[in-house]
């Protein structure tokens, strides 16, 4: 960024544009100014985060949190959220983190993919991926491409394969040599595809050397996985950072009183000897009663939780240190108030810190969506008064054939006699009736719409009519039922709209 932009002066002109977006009265029921508002917020992201990289450029984990929102914000341009992911693997691999590098370039791959997928020629897309890191799926599914950008060129399957290869020499020194079998299974059947027996005889060259190394470790029972420590700030020179709580991963057997000095170190050199104080103990801070002016960082040493089915389910240790979402801690306390007492008085509070996260199947994936489109539907209906252009957007949006493809996708992907039985019934059950809910609801649109319009209008109602008898027809077979093709208006229509 320029040394000489004046950031409060942009900032100000980004909010004034977001502001002129919602009032311009042309554009208040289009995607116009929700597409200015994403727009301005990217912008104001983008020159945050870039101005705070050169304070932060010694602190490893807020120099990568920074990076990882610029990606972030880069989702709308999948080269340059590319180009930062590998900004952060070279941040971490100057602290020898590889594990850390080896998921950036993860991440970077599965961003190829799913690219690749959109322009049809790497059917998987980031799905793949989902064996290696759960994370994947959920960042890179949501990608965005501008339109009129090209990147046929550098967005090619040997790129794909190119970054997949980055993934295995990362994960190789992290001596996580597991998850380089998950990464080669994408990238062997290119390999194969292509006749490229040199790569070939390399990808089973290097598993068959990162299993060895399994197999050494198993037999000894002795392997550095990393330690793991929950790190919480408090104090308004934290900024944003104020009162969150982060878990460290450190490599090998770093220990409490390393981290703690390593972070000490850091924030004293940027803040002051005076103005930091680590906080040892691990019971609950209660922010208001500390020194405002002071900046207050607690480090409690934590470990991966799992109940007894999750254990089963991960027999090795390398498998209770990968892909991790819960971690326990241990906070020592008596009735009396103090932390320790005698043998008699003492207790121990367990702190399980959950990172929520759930999956859909397909067919949940498709009930999803269809609920969303049903909601969006009700609410156009509901409107009172009526929003004529937002109704008509919507419903064209539901009824149209040509744009209608992921309601009718879903109903011929999941709903088809050939494929019911692979379902769950319950699955099926709840997909039907939001089909049917969902129609049920486009008619209702088209019934209002149909005491709104004008004379002028009236060829575009009666398209819109015809197109709505197609899909209510195509549907029909998938849900079960008798559809009536005739849509009339209702007493609780007409009393909305008049």
């Amino acid at each position: 960024m320029a040394s000489g932009l004046n950031r409060t002066a942009v900032n100000n002109c980004l909010q004034a544009l977001k502001n002129y977006a919602a009032e311009d009265k042309g554009m208040k029921h289009t995607a116009f100014t929700s597409e200015v508002k994403d727009l301005t917020k990217k912008i104001h992201t983008v020159l945050q985060a870039t101005a705070q990289m050169k304070e932060y450029d010694d602190v490893p984990e807020m120099l990568v949190d920074l990076q990882y929102s610029l990606a972030k914000s880069y989702s709308s341009t999948p080269e340059l959220r590319e180009t930062w992911l590998e900004h952060m693997a070279a941040v971490h691999e100057g602290h020898e983190n590889f594990s850390k590098t080896a998921h950036c370039y993860i991440h970077a791959a599965a961003l190829v993919a799913e690219y690749l997928k959109r322009q049809g020629t790497y059917t998987p897309g980031c799905a793949a991926f989902a064996q290696v890191s759960p994370n994947v799926v959920a960042d890179e599914s949501v990608m965005k491409t501008d339109e009129g950008m090209s990147m046929e060129q550098r967005y090619t399957v040997r790129h794909l394969v190119d970054l997949l290869e980055q993934c295995a020499k990362y994960l190789e020194r992290a001596e996580r040599c597991e998850v380089m079998g998950e990464v080669f299974k994408l990238a062997i059947p290119i390999y194969e595809q292509e006749r490229d027996f040199r790569r070939l005889s390399n990808a089973y060259e290097s598993l068959a050397q990162a299993y060895k190394k399994v197999v050494d470790v198993m037999g000894t029972g002795k392997r550095l996985l990393g330690k793991y420590f929950r790190v919480a700030f408090f104090g308004q020179m934290f900024g944003d950072d104020d009162g969150k709580e982060f878990i460290y991963k450190e490599p090998k057997i770093t220990g409490l009183a390393e981290i703690s000095h390593r972070l000490e170190q850091i924030y004293c050199r940027k803040h002051g000897r005076d103005n930091i104080k680590l906080i040892m103990e691990s019971a609950k801070v209660h922010a208001e009663t500390l020194d405002s002016k002071i900046g207050y960082i607690q480090i409690t040493y934590v470990q991966p939780y799992f109940d007894d089915e999750e254990l089963e389910l991960r027999p090795t240790l390398f498998e209770r240190n990968n892909n991790i979402r819960r971690f326990i801690y241990e906070t020592p306390f008596t009735c009396g108030g103090k932390a320790h007492g005698s043998l008699t008085e003492q207790c121990k509070r367990k702190t399980i810190l959950t990172k929520e996260q759930y999956e859909l199947t397909p067919v949940e994936v498709a009930f999803d969506e269809m609920q969303n489109k049903v909601k969006e539907l009700n609410n156009v209906i509901t409107q009172n008064p009526p929003d004529m252009k937002k109704l008509q957007l919507v419903l064209q949006g539901s009824v149209s054939v040509q744009v209608n493809a992921g309601p009718l996708a879903y109903a011929q992907g999941f709903l088809d006699k050939s494929v019911l039985a692979s379902h769950p019934h319950k699955h099926i059950e709840k997909l039907q009736q939001v089909y049917r809910e969902f129609i049920a609801c486009c008619g209702k649109a088209l019934e209002i719409n149909d005491q709104l319009i004008k004379e002028d209008q009236r060829m575009y109602q009666e398209d819109m009519k015809e197109k709505y008898v197609q899909l209510k027809t195509r549907l029909a077979k998938y849900i079960g039922d008798e559809i009536s093709t005739t849509v009339t208006a209702s007493s609780s229509v007409s009393s909305l709209v008049m």
